[in-house]
Order: structure tokens, then C-alpha cells, then sequence
């Protein structure tokens, strides 16, 4: 059987439009096995904003997991979110794990923000002054708590959710002047370096759905303009769409 994950991200929630995307996940359980949420979920990272997020998706008839994205944490508020979204049954990720159960079978999910710095030969690296070694090293010290976090995983299959891109694949479409603030190889590397099934991202509104890494793992942007439905599908042990 397939293993069926429902995945958006950046649908930027604002308190206008409450109760607006609830009714695009009626019966979401009849297409999918679990939902993940690709980060910025809100438009500012207000609590009121957070409120929003919190009542469009909780209490789904499927798990719900989700990580941050960098929106969501323009207010400062990262934190009283993250513990919002739990408080209502959605588990958060935060450069961390979680395993679910899934019809028998455990689905390991790790990941967090992400960050940015660039793809191989066109990356911002860690020298000269002090806060480009700091953005480069925020991005490493992220991409190596992924790489322990994939590495300790008790799973049968592995999903990474992000809302940075590891790769620059799915950036088709942006501006290459942004891809530096779009996402990092980084990511990739890790990732790649232990293994995963599917990785998913959101954050390029105008980039491409489909991508691969190095090692040719899985890439999904499933930023919401990029999808142009609610939320995509992607299997694991079948085909995209089931």
C-alpha cells in the first residue's frame, strides 16, 4: 500500500480570512495518509495570525506536522506559535524528529526552517566579516542537527519538511539574484548523506515544483502558488498522485 502525503506550504494566513481554507481540506482523509505543512503560515507571525493557522488546521481526521518558515517568524513570536499549533494537536519540527504511524507503517519526519546561502559555486561562504560567517554558519549548524536527526531516525520511510530548498532545481523561475535567500546546498548535503525518501519545501512562490538532489532523492516545492490547489500528493511506493 502507498503511502500518501498531503503537503503545502506558504498559504500565509491572515485574520481576513479565517475559516477560508478549512473547506479546502474536507475529506482530505479520503486522498491522504498525513499532512505536512511547509512553513510560513502565517503573513506577519502574529499570535492573531497564529490563531488563524491554528483553527484551519486542527483536529483533521490525519496527523498534522509542520515546521516555520521565515514569515512566521517576522514578529518575534516563533516560539508562542510553535506552541500554539502543539497546544492543538500539530506536531512542530524544529530541527528535530517525529515518528508517526501511518497504516502500519512508521513514517519518520525531520526538519525545521532551513536557511539560506546559496547552491555549489554560486554560495556565500564563511569568510571575511563576522555576520556573513554568521548567516553561513546558522545554515550549517542547521543542516548538521538534520544530519543527526536523520541519522538517530527509527522509521520505516523518511520524509524531510523544510521551508528553505535544499536544491536550486525547484528555484526555476526566480530571480537567480535571490537564490542565495532562497536556500542552500547545505541542506542537500546532509540530507543526502543519510538518506531520505521525499523532501519537501516551500518559499519559492514562483519557482518549480519538481526537483531532484545530487544523490536523486525526491525535491517537492510545495509552496501554494506554486501548486495552484490547497495541497499536493506524493506517495511513497507509488506514483505522485496516487
Amino acid at each position: 500500500m502507498s503511502l500518501r502525503i498531503a503537503a503545502v506550504g506558504d498559504v500565509h494566513l491572515g485574520v481576513d480570512v479565517g475559516g477560508r481554507y478549512r473547506s479546502h481540506l474536507n475529506g482530505i482523509e479520503e486522498k491522504a495518509d498525513v499532512l505536512l505543512l511547509a512553513g510560513d503560515l502565517t503573513r506577519h507571525g502574529t499570535l492573531e495570525e497564529g490563531e488563524v493557522v491554528v483553527n484551519e488546521f486542527r483536529d483533521l481526521p490525519i496527523p498534522v506536522v509542520a515546521v516555520l518558515g521565515n514569515h512566521d517568524h517576522h514578529s518575534d513570536k516563533p516560539a508562542e506559535i510553535a506552541a500554539m499549533l502543539r497546544d492543538a494537536g500539530i506536531m512542530v519540527l524544529h530541527d528535530d524528529s517525529v515518528v508517526v504511524e501511518v497504516n502500519g507503517t512508521r513514517l519518520g519526519v525531520v526538519g525545521g526552517k532551513g536557511f539560506g546561502g546559496g547552491f555549489a559555486g554560486k554560495c556565500a561562504s564563511e569568510f571575511g566579516e563576522p555576520e556573513i560567517k554568521a548567516f553561513v554558519n546558522h545554515t550549517k549548524r542547521i543542516a548538521d542537527r538534520w544530519r543527526v536527526a536523520l541519522k538517530e531516525l527509527d522509521a520505516d520511510k523518511r520524509v524531510v519538511l523544510s521551508h528553505y530548498s535544499p536544491v536550486n532545481d525547484t528555484l526555476a523561475g526566480e530571480p537567480p539574484e535571490i537564490y542565495p535567500f532562497l536556500g542552500s546546498y547545505l541542506l542537500a548535503e546532509a540530507i543526502d548523506a543519510e538518506g531520505a525518501d521525499l523532501i519537501l519545501h516551500g518559499h519559492a512562490h514562483m519557482g518549480t515544483e519538481k526537483g531532484l538532489t545530487s544523490a536523486g532523492i525526491r525535491v517537492r516545492n510545495v509552496a501554494l502558488p506554486v501548486l495552484g490547489r490547497a495541497y499536493g500528493v506524493y506517495c511513497l511506493n507509488g506514483d505522485e498522485g496516487c
